[in-house]
This record gives C-alpha cells, structure tokens and sequence, in this order.
C-alpha cells in the first residue's frame, strides 16, 4: 500500500471511531460512578433520529445536535429513575431500554427514511492540516470529530486531577463509604448517567448528521455495544478510550479496505470481528477474578440504598 492509500484509511477509521469514541467516553463515566447502563445503543438511536428530525425540520444541523443531547439526557434520566430511585435491576433496565429505544426510534423516523440533509461539512485547521500524513488524518474533519478530541482530553483532566474525578472514584468503589463521609452518592450517578446519555445522543447525532448523514432504522449498527466493550478493553481509563475507538474503527472499516485490496477471504466475515470481540467481552467481564484485574470499579453493577450500611 502506499502512502496516500494508508491516510485515506486512518482518516476513515478515525471518522468511524468518532461515534464509539462519544458513547464509550460517557459510558466510562456512567461505570466509574458504579453504574452499568447497557441501554446505550437505545439512546443512541434515539439521539439519531430526533437529531435528524430537528435538523430536517430546522435546516441547522447545530440544533439537530442539541436536540440530540437533550433527548439522550431524557433517556438516560428514565433509566436513573428507575435503577437508582426504584432499585430496579440495572442489566435488565438497560436491556429494555435498548428495546425501547430501538422500536421507538423506527417509529418515529418511519417519515424520513432514507431522506437526507446537509450536515456538517469538513474544517480544514489551517497549517495544521498542512503537516504531512498526520494533518490530513487528525485535522481535516468536521466540528464533533475536534469536539470528540477536546473532551476526551477534558475529561481525561477531570478524572484524574480534580476533586470530582475522586468524588467519582469514591461512588464507583464504596458508595457507603463515600456516603459516610458526605458525599451525596445519588446525585453523583444521576449526573454521572445524565453525561453518559448527553454523550450517548451526541454520537447519534454523528451518525445521522455527519456520518451518513440521512435516517435508516438500526442504523447505528450494534456500536452501543461496542462501546461496552471499548471500556473494558481501555480498564476503565479515559486515555486508551481514544485509542480503542479507532481501533474498533479500522476493524470496522478492514472488510471494505481488503475486499479492494483484492484479498479472498470473505468480508462478511471480516465485519463481524468487531461483534464477536463485544461477546467475548462482556463473557469476560461477567467473572469477578477479570474484573479486578481489568481495574474495574468495585461497586460496579451494584445497587446503592442509603438507608442499609455497607
């Protein structure tokens, strides 16, 4: 392969990425305050098409954005109500709210289907973008690509060098010990679910506004998923979140790329390494033995009563 053959697929595979990255950095979150909410592929459908609705009906693809973020924010606070405040299971509410999500979002998007729209088109950052091989990879795409790196770093500041990143810690590893101490753990994983879903419906809106950019039923093709396996495969560390978002983008990409190579071997099989790496995961996760030495956070899964001691 030569060299501009090699930049056109890092291109891709970061633009591919992008949505894992949004969803998995909000769901790290949403797990680092003791919450597991498997209803990300639910919200993310739901951020999808209420983003392109408001951006077909308003001809902004900035406000279809932000509808996006707010639908994702009423999602997640839907599945907080009720693991957090009702003690339901959080496996099964996020099970059911990827149903949910996933037959509503085909509801509501029946009209539009296969429409498509203006969405947000590529910035070249001038002189960086100039840099050779790596300017056009990291700096010739669109706003939420440069939004995606900005907040990882931000967030990557947050979790490991301020007070909320150990406030975080402190609910995600002994909420009754965090409790004892003052700490309103509630409300620390309500926001914590509220950012995961705000993320959540923002990498709808990248699929539906950039990525494609038109409204298709599934179309976010099991990456809710994906990003539930990214977390564990990054140990629950907002830096190798990146990283692993553009890896499982170039998985996701590698089928097109050797079918034009000219490779044999079948792509169906190919696209579906990145599913079975999400089995194999979340297989893994289920053991206690794995999740200590994937560093996960101990009260992980756990329901929260302030009213029972530890």
């Amino acid at each position: 392969m030569d060299s501009d053959l090699i930049v056109q697929i890092l291109f891709a595979a970061v633009k591919t990425g992008t949505p894992l990255l949004f969803i998995a950095l909000g769901e790290v979150i949403c797990e680092k305050s003791g919450v597991l909410n498997l209803g990300q592929e639910g919200m993310m459908l739901m951020g999808a098409v209420v983003g392109f609705l408001a951006a077909y009906g308003t001809g902004s693809a900035g406000l279809g954005v932000l509808a996006a973020m707010i639908m994702g924010c009423v999602m997640s606070l839907i599945f907080a109500v009720l693991v957090l405040h009702l003690g339901a299971n959080q496996v099964a509410t996020g099970l059911a709210l990827t149903i949910f999500g996933t037959g509503l979002s085909a509801f509501i998007g029946s009209g539009v289907v296969g429409q498509t729209i203006q969405g947000f088109q590529p910035i070249a950052i001038p002189l960086l973008s100039d840099i050779p091989f790596i300017g056009k990879i990291l700096f010739s795409h669109d706003i939420l690509v440069y939004s995606s790196f900005a907040m990882t770093f931000a967030l990557m500041f947050v979790v490991n060098k301020t007070r909320i990143g150990l406030t975080l810690k402190a609910v995600g590893e002994n909420p009754h010990a965090a409790n004892a101490i003052g700490i309103k753990v509630l409300r620390v994983r309500y926001l914590a679910v509220m950012f995961g879903g705000v993320m959540a419906g923002i990498s709808g809106a990248y699929m539906s506004l950039v990525y494609t950019p038109m409204w298709v039923e599934n179309m976010t093709a099991g990456r809710g998923w994906i990003a539930l396996a990214l977390v564990v495969f990054a140990s629950w560390r907002v830096g190798r979140i990146m990283l692993g978002a553009y890896l499982f983008g170039l998985a996701s990409i590698m089928h097109l790329v050797l079918q034009g190579l000219g490779w044999s071997i079948s792509p169906n099989l190919l696209a579906m390494l990145p599913y079975v790496a999400t089995v194999v995961v979340m297989v893994i996760i289920s053991a206690d033995k794995f999740k200590e030495k994937l560093l996960a956070p101990r009260a992980l899964g756990k329901p929260f009563d302030p009213r029972q001691m530890a």
